[in-house]
Order: C-alpha cells, then structure tokens, then sequence
C-alpha cells in the first residue's frame, strides 16, 4: 500500500495522438443547408414561427421558445463581424497555417452568428463590425468548408 497525500502529487502526463474517424447523418436540416452552398452557393437559416428569429446555421426546433422551424430565409451573403479570435499556434485540429482567424459572423437577415474563418486580410487588421463576404471553395461537396472563408467586403 503506498501512503502518500494524494493533494501534493504531480501527475504524470503521456501526450499522444489518436485518430477517431466517425461519420454521422447530418440531419434534414443541416442536409438542406450544406446543399444550397453546395449547388446554388447560397447561405439560408430558418425562422422560428413563434418568436422570429432566424437562425444560422438553421436549426429544426428553436433553442428559446422550442418552435419548430418550418419556414426558410436566404440570408447574407454578406455579414458582420461579431467578435473573433486569432490563432497564432499550429495545433493538430488547424490544417491551415498560422496565424488563422476564426470568427462569429451574423449574416445579413439572420439573429444569429455562426463560426468560420476569415481570410485575404492580416489578421491584426480584422475588427469587430467589420463587414465580410463569404468566398466559396471551386469544388464543392457538401461542407461547411465551401465556404472556403469570409473576406472582407
């Protein structure tokens, strides 16, 4: 038996790697959405028949009053910068090289924000409020990524 106040341990750390592949059905509402960027280059979101929000990326019930969202809206493409921040360190879930942006982006029409890159601008250059554009990817296959990033407008 080892008699030791476990309070003042160091513990041991064991840094590794590990690849966890999985796939998983994106959903009727988030298939809509990823498709109309795939074929038509086109930003939607949903709005809640109750409380009116529309919100980006949609969703298929609202998060605040639990409506279910039956009604779509073409939103954007062009956004606001809602906050951001700058990645400065290469990490294993950044492919890209660094430093890299990412921000919260409310597109025109929308109540909410969602998550992306913004690029073709230094990154001590990118502010709160600044107006940006999406930039979609040549070849598209039905990801967030064909949105390649947001530029500015």
């Amino acid at each position: 038996m080892i008699d030791q106040d476990l309070n003042n341990v160091e513990p041991l750390v064991y840094e590794s790697k590990i690849g966890v592949p999985y796939y998983w059905w994106a959903g009727d509402t988030a298939t809509r959405f990823l498709e109309a960027i795939r074929d038509k280059g086109e930003l939607w979101g949903t709005r809640c028949p109750e409380c009116g929000k529309v919100f980006v990326p949609p969703r298929k019930s609202c998060p605040r009053c639990f409506g279910q969202q039956t009604s779509w809206e073409k939103v954007g493409p062009g956004g606001t910068v809602v906050t951001y921040t700058v990645a400065r360190k290469k990490r294993e879930a950044i492919p890209e090289d660094v430093p890299v942006v990412f921000a919260l982006i409310r597109l025109d029409g929308a109540d909410t924000a969602m998550l992306h890159k913004i690029g073709g601008v230094d990154p001590d250059k990118v502010s709160t409020g600044m107006r940006v554009k999406p930039r979609f990817a040549e070849e598209r296959k039905g990801h967030i990524r064909d949105i390649e990033c947001f530029i500015p407008d």
